[in-house]
């Protein structure tokens, strides 16, 4: 069987901030609205008619399916099946009267239109008995010039578990076409990155064609639209269709949650991981998102009288390093959900995998707890779309801004206060940080760090190895009590202990 993932070993190690787990296998604040549940969301959504992708034919042949995989993850051996087709159709672009507000209330208007044809890739229980009724539906992160799928990585385990179906849609233009790499990972696949599937498999992708990022919208909701009505997955019956985005796909998904979703109301809600200040621009035909541009624009709010509800998760890097969002902080409503998660960087060793070792960094990359966090996040507001139960509201990171310029506020040690706690910030045996070190290259800045504590601030914390397990296991408690960790995790939770960096 054909190994899901990069069609050669230099496209397997292009691990950039987005890298994916992908298939072994394949076949082919401030209010307290969460203390009761509500009437779900979108009950009886009256969706207003629009153009669905067309799905119907299967893309086969050349050397498979091209998804730039880190963790890999056997999908065949958990009843999961692995597909990708072609998504044709005519898009429009989208314009607005002036500048868009930073509130978040964007009014846009449908502008040109032009045909496309990318692709989408399908992982999905191979069993309808076994679907649990929700598509995931993923923005592709293309910043490294590849397409990846980070928060398949990261919610995997949910995903599978939960009997989810995903589907990742190439919705930008370079990875289809090819462009400007925003990203630089360093790493011998540098080469190759941006070339665009057309290039790399041409047997496979070269009768694609994309008009440009103007259209990625338009593009994403076709396919909702299209997986609300089966398309694509079998036999299976979808009663919910979630988004999800991290990083640039993020920042798309802030401009999409703003004006699309209010002329569309393609999804019923939405997980926005790991998203900077500003919202992605509205693009131009024939052009990319210039991410690098869009990063230093004006700090943008999320919308909050949507039906669909929203989660926003944070880590220390997104909140005061490059990406900016600390200006963008908003309080939780009805609908939205912020959280910070402490001691977790931009992207990490998780995410990485084994090829974590492949971007030389000037020191250990982060090796923190955030997709445990994210795990919750996906679960949590499925639960919200399904029965109306919103999640726990997290408290934020502390930060400091007395110096002008906001820094996240740190223990002796260096660990960051506040936000959401788990084991590895609440009873450490290494400090883990968002924050990367002096001399840093762009895909470092990223990366944060984890700097084991020395045996004398371990001592200082812990009399005894028993005494470090015991706190660790109760601060896992609370992560899952606080609803922050599902307790489906809490054993891989505990594994990550690290009772021998104690000593007796």
């Amino acid at each position: 069987m054909a190994r899901a993932g990069a069609t050669t070993a230099a496209l397997a190690a292009a691990l950039i901030l987005a890298t994916t787990t992908v298939g072994a296998c394949s076949s082919g604040g401030d209010d307290d609205s969460s203390a009761a549940a509500a009437d779900p969301p979108t009950e009886a959504v009256e969706r207003p008619d629009g153009p669905a992708a067309e799905l119907s034919e299967p893309l086969t042949g050349g050397n498979g399916i091209t998804l730039v995989s880190g963790r890999p993850v056997d999908l065949s051996s958990a009843g999961f099946v692995e597909d990708e087709y072609a998504a044709s159709g005519t898009a429009t672009s989208y314009r607005a009267d002036g500048d868009l507000p930073t509130d978040g209330t964007f009014a846009l208007e449908p502008d040109a239109s032009a045909e496309y044809r990318t692709r989408i890739v399908v992982r999905r229980p191979a069993d309808a008995a076994d679907f649990n009724g929700t598509v995931v539906v993923e923005w592709l992160n293309v910043s490294a010039g590849f397409d990846s799928a980070p928060d398949f990585g990261y919610t995997a385990d949910e995903i599978v578990r939960g009997g989810y179906a995903w589907v990742g849609v190439s919705a930008q233009r370079i990875g289809i076409e090819g462009g400007a790499v925003a990203v630089s990972t360093g790493s011998m696949a540098d080469g190759l990155a941006g070339k665009g599937l057309k290039v790399l498999d041409p047997a496979r992708y070269g009768d694609l064609v994309h008009p440009g990022d103007a259209f990625a919208y338009d593009i994403f909701t076709q396919v909702g639209r299209a997986v609300r009505a089966g398309g694509g997955l079998g036999d299976l019956e979808p009663e919910r269709v979630l988004a999800v985005g991290e990083s640039q796909s993020a920042f798309a998904l802030t401009t999409y949650v703003n004006g699309v979703q209010p002329l569309t109301l393609a999804f019923d809600g939405f997980l926005v991981h790991s998203r900077g200040g500003s919202a992605a621009p509205l693009g131009s035909p024939g052009a990319g998102i210039d991410i690098a541009g869009s990063i230093g624009g004006e700090p943008t709010r999320l919308r909050t009288d949507l039906d669909a509800p929203v989660i926003v998760v944070e880590t220390e890097t997104d909140l005061v390093s490059l990406l900016g969002y600390y200006p963008a902080r908003q309080d939780d409503a009805d609908r939205l959900r912020l959280w910070e998660i402490a001691g977790t960087a931009h992207a990490d060793a998780y995410q990485l995998g084994e090829a974590a070792g492949i971007i030389q960094c000037p020191a250990p990359v982060n090796a923190g707890p955030q997709h445990f966090v994210v795990k919750s996040a996906l679960r949590h507001l499925d639960t919200w779309v399904r029965d109306g139960e919103a999640p726990p509201e997290a408290p934020r990171l502390e930060i400091d801004e007395a110096g002008g310029e906001p820094t996240i506020v740190r223990d002796a040690d260096g660990i960051a206060l506040g936000g959401i706690r788990t084991p590895q910030v609440d009873a450490p045996t290494a400090v883990l940080s968002g924050e990367a070190p002096e001399g840093a290259s762009i895909i470092c800045l990223l990366l944060g760090t984890t700097t084991p504590l020395s045996a004398e601030q371990l001592a200082a914390r812990y009399p005894s190895a028993d005494a470090y397990e015991a706190a660790y296991a109760d601060a896992a408690d609370a992560a899952v009590e606080a609803g922050f960790v599902l307790d489906d995790d809490r054993d891989e939770l505990m594994a990550d202990a690290d009772p021998a960096a104690v000593g007796g």
